[in-house]
């Protein structure tokens, strides 16, 4: 597939067939998305690769999150295996957590190279017939999402990415053209 087909062709997905992705072809496809921009090559990346039973981990960290949150007593327990469920049909998870730097452009510029693996990867997935989404949800705030995935303090946790083979493939939504967001200058002073 051509490169531009598959940037436009690519899509988020939320819904996966009830099958596995195996870990060593994530970790393929790693070595591979890997190889972006990053100035000072500082590769502050980790990935945390959660799969098969392996899922109860975020699954029971999910459910305690929606029962703090949820305001009526009553309906915590309901709120908690709500969440659980949700999570526990995702047949993968790959957390991504980045390492902060302490110098704020330093920071900055490992932010958007640790978006670009991402961004890669969700390319390189979707060639091969994976689908994915990067998720931001507030759970991956959450000390105890972070106990449970063993996240050191000093790292950032760039997203939860969703991976497996897709059940349902989304409408493209329409974008708006390049053309209509560029500013030219074509004439000096």
């Amino acid at each position: 597939m051509e490169l531009k087909q598959l940037i436009i062709e690519r899509r988020s997905i939320h819904a996966f067939e009830n099958r596995s992705v195996s870990p060593s072809i994530v970790e393929e496809l790693l070595d591979s998305a890997v190889w972006v921009p990053n100035h000072r090559l500082t590769q502050p990346w980790r990935f945390i690769l959660v799969h098969r039973e392996g899922r109860g981990l975020i699954g029971q960290a999910g459910r305690a999150f929606a029962e703090r949150m949820e305001k009526e007593p009553a309906k915590k327990q309901e709120a908690g295996q709500r969440l659980y469920d949700k999570l526990m049909a995702i047949p993968m998870f790959l957390v991504v957590v980045m390492a902060e730097n302490p110098h704020p452009l330093i920071r900055e510029e490992d932010y958007a190279a640790t978006s670009c693996v991402i961004h890669n990867l969700s390319l390189l997935a979707w060639e091969k017939g994976i689908g994915m989404v990067w998720e931001t949800y507030p759970l991956i705030h959450d000390p105890g999402f972070r106990e449970a995935l063993s996240i050191r303090p000093g790292e950032k946790v760039i997203g939860s990415l969703h991976l497996g083979y897709p059940l349902k493939f989304p409408i493209a939504q329409p974008r708006i053209s390049a053309g209509d967001r560029i500013t030219i200058f074509d004439q000096g002073l």
